[in-house]
């Protein structure tokens, strides 16, 4: 299909959903700032494709954050967004993400688990007792370790506000450019990508499966 402009993408659409790959520094949703959003324009895209009167039915499943790239997906209709974000409030819709984190892991694959509280603009980690605490389950194995980081897969089994960035900057490998996590530069986009998303069409059941190369891994593995 072609591209919304020179570094967004749709990657499929049917009649009852859509799959989109967003450059890092663009906003999922529009807010208050005004800056564009992948969700407009996409609204925009299908508004054109298929000659659309009035406004276009488009939510998203699930957000990335301003600075991470990669797939999302949006639902076109009032049923796939029900049972979609049913798919998704039950852990059913693999998710999958590429980063690069500072320093080099120990493991090459394992699990982290911790509890989150959503502050203000962070996820913090906390407590299993305290207010608000969610637990938090991820695991990941090393791509490949480079002279001072570590290519990782992560497979998400939760998802929480900002998880991968928070379990690993408490771990102690934030991911590269994540400063707010605790990553020696901040850089106004991270190294960290959504790869890969499988999930069971909302009215066919058909088993639909995503990729997304990360801009950074090529780079990033010579």
């Amino acid at each position: 299909m072609k591209p919304l402009d020179s570094d967004a993408d749709i990657i499929f659409s049917d009649n009852h959903l859509l799959v989109a790959s967003k450059p890092a520094g663009l906003l999922t949703q529009p807010d208050d700032s005004g800056a564009p959003s992948l969700e407009e324009i996409s609204k925009a895209w299908v508004k054109a494709k298929f000659n659309k009167p009035g406004n276009v039915f488009l939510h998203c499943i699930h957000r990335l954050d301003k600075p991470v790239s990669g797939l999302v997906l949006f639902a076109r209709t009032s049923k796939a967004l029900s049972r979609l974000g049913e798919q998704m409030k039950e852990q059913r819709i693999q998710r999958v993400y590429i980063a690069e984190v500072e320093g080099i892991l120990a493991k090459k694959e394992g699990r982290l688990d911790h509890y989150l509280i959503h502050g203000d603009k962070k996820a913090i980690v906390a407590k299993p007792t305290d207010s608000g605490a969610k637990h938090a389950r991820l695991i990941y194995q090393v791509i490949r370790a480079l002279e001072h980081s570590t290519l990782v897969s992560i497979e998400l089994e939760t998802g929480r506000y900002h998880q991968i960035r928070a379990q690993f900057g408490a771990s102690g490998y934030p991911v590269v450019g994540d400063g707010k996590y605790g990553a020696k530069r901040k850089e106004e986009t991270i190294r960290l990508h959504s790869a890969k998303m499988a999930f069971e069409h909302p009215i066919t059941k058909e088993l639909l499966s995503f990729e997304s190369p990360a801009p950074f891994l090529q780079s990033a593995q010579h």
